[in-house]
């Protein structure tokens, strides 16, 4: 059954139509201890909520309909390892990737996989941080280049340089994603291959712009002198099938297992996190699934009312399909979080980007948000106007550690904590004023304080008022950590779990991707000559991208 078909979902609808006529300011006004009402702490985690257009009563209204669609059931099969990815008739078993142990898929423990796989990582990533790892030539191996794309790219890249302050200054880890072949040359543009190690990263070996970036990858070996035979010495592989992996020459002991139960967006505590491993070592490493550990057991085990990803999974559902919010801002307030709005696309779209549900049922209400954003201050000053003065509702949340830490290598300047207290104070103050707007005369008047006549003032206080009343979440904890990201990157995890059960679609399969991929797969033959099949559009486009391609580069 659609959830909109649902009593709790009706009642949530009507509920909606009683608040319509009160503004969040009123609602502050109405209770002076809204915040204490409307936030929730888990250890060190604050997240506040009291800024978005709910009450008590809606929180309940919501954790009634959580309850009519099964979510406690959800958790515990998917928790049990049974195939709540329907269809493709998989587990969805990220979280025992940092478990301690007692995970099985169907009748399989799958501890032992688990723990064999994180041994044979701090093996690898022990010797070649110790510079024992060398390559054709017998140069140690110092430079590590991740070959993915997706799933096999962004948690790493993210986490990555999220955790920069932690990375070896022997190891330089680097990531290349798109096809594009720009890419691949800027990033090994200064490296040195026979020091360069290559990682190639994808769950069925047959994804094909990493497949043409680990070619690449061999022909820039092979250019300087290292042939196919001996350029096994610079790669290895995380994959599902590590029977391809081992055809192109990657060595066995080089090749690390991605269990089929685990989807890519959620791989980053598997093999998948190698190069972030390289970069920070095996214990920074384990401390990042430490804090994932730490959300897991709080996700499972406190009520839905204390509980942060049901919340955020709660409120961001209210937002989308009661409030007719279609996006989601994801503002990091920290410069190393630069590449969680992208990261977080992915995790939200590919997961609950979905139109019918489990059942094939087309769905008639939103389902994912569309998330985007980028670290904050420099946000405001490029589309925060939109928020201030746009004729959008844009839910916004700012995530804001309090301690700041330099990237390897950087030292922080003097006034460190001076900037770091104003960067707070900056995400604090957005989410106040974007709550609390500003009214046409309190425009006029801060007009004529600053010195404008009368007539000006009237003229152009409609240009300064600011309507409020945007929604936004804060999630404040003290420092960016390996256990703090673990934590951070686990709760919008099981936020994600828990819309898409509400939402009564599957958060773990992404059969809309492939289309672009076999309509390229189709196209591809087509470049040098015909556009059999085409319409036209895409016929007209092929041939002018053929004859450009068949007069050369202008000189």
């Amino acid at each position: 059954m659609l959830a909109s078909a649902l009593p709790e979902w009706q009642a949530l609808a009507a509920h909606r139509d009683s608040l319509a006529h009160l503004r969040l300011t009123d609602l502050f006004a109405a209770d002076p201890r809204r915040f204490d009402h409307l936030s929730l702490r888990f250890d060190d985690f604050l997240l506040d909520f009291s800024k978005q257009r709910v009450t008590p009563e809606t929180l309940a209204l919501l954790i009634k309909l959580a309850e009519k669609r099964g979510l406690r059931e959800f958790l515990a099969d998917m928790t049990a390892g049974k195939a709540v990815n329907a269809t493709e008739n998989r587990a969805a078993l990220h979280i025992a990737l940092r478990a301690q142990g007692g995970y099985a898929v169907g009748d399989r423990d799958v501890t032992a996989e688990v723990q064999d796989t994180l041994a044979r990582m701090r093996a690898f990533v022990a010797r070649l941080r110790a510079g024992e790892m060398t390559g054709a030539t017998g140069k140690p191996l110092a430079a590590v280049v991740n070959l993915g794309i997706g799933g096999s790219d962004l948690g790493p890249r993210m986490a990555v340089a999220a955790l920069s302050p932690w990375a070896s200054a022997t190891v330089d880890v680097r990531f290349v994603a798109n096809i594009d072949p720009a890419e691949f040359a800027v990033v090994t543009a200064d490296l040195d291959p026979a020091r360069t190690l290559f990682i190639v990263a994808s769950k069925t070996f047959t994804t094909s712009e990493t497949l043409a970036n680990a070619r690449a990858a061999r022909g820039w070996l092979a250019a300087a002198g290292i042939g196919k035979e001996a350029a096994g010495a610079h790669f290895a592989a995380v994959s599902n099938n590590l029977a391809a992996a081992r055809s192109l020459g990657i060595p066995s002991e080089r090749c690390f297992p991605l269990p089929e139960w685990v989807g890519g967006r959620y791989s980053l505590w598997s093999a998948i996190g190698l190069p972030l491993a390289c970069a920070i070592g095996m214990e920074r490493f384990e401390e990042m699934l430490a804090g994932a550990r730490d959300m897991d057991r709080h996700f499972l085990e406190a009520p839905f009312a204390q509980n942060l990803p049901v919340a955020m999974a709660l409120i961001g559902l209210w937002n989308s399909d009661f409030l007719d919010a279609p996006t989601l801002a994801v503002l990091p307030y920290c410069h190393r979080l630069a590449w969680l709005p992208a990261y977080l696309q992915q995790l939200e779209m590919e997961s609950n980007g979905k139109r019918v549900t489990l059942d094939g049922e087309p769905v008639d209400y939103p389902t994912s948000p569309v998330v985007w954003g980028m670290p904050g201050t420099v946000g405001q000053h490029a589309f925060h106007q939109l928020f201030y003065q746009g004729t959008r509702t844009v839910p916004c949340d700012f995530i804001v550690p309090l301690h700041a830490s330099a990237g390897a290598g950087a030292s922080l300047p003097e006034n460190a904590a001076e900037s770091q207290q104003a960067l707070v104070a900056n995400a604090l103050a957005q989410s106040a004023a974007l709550m609390r707007g500003r009214d046409r005369e309190t425009a006029r008047r801060h007009l004529l304080a600053a010195g404008r006549t009368a007539d000006d003032a009237e003229r152009l206080a409609p240009h300064l008022e600011c309507p409020g009343n945007q929604p936004s979440s804060t999630l404040m904890f003290p420092e960016l950590t390996p256990r703090s990201l673990g934590r951070l990157i686990a709760l919008y995890e099981h936020k994600v779990a828990v819309q898409g059960c509400l939402w009564g679609v599957n958060s773990f399969d992404q059969f809309g991707v492939e289309l672009g991929k076999q309509m390229a797969r189709e196209i591809l033959p087509q470049m040098p000559g015909g556009a059999a099949g085409f319409d036209s559009s895409t016929a007209g486009l092929l041939a002018y991208a053929r004859n450009v391609f068949s007069r050369g580069r202008t000189p």
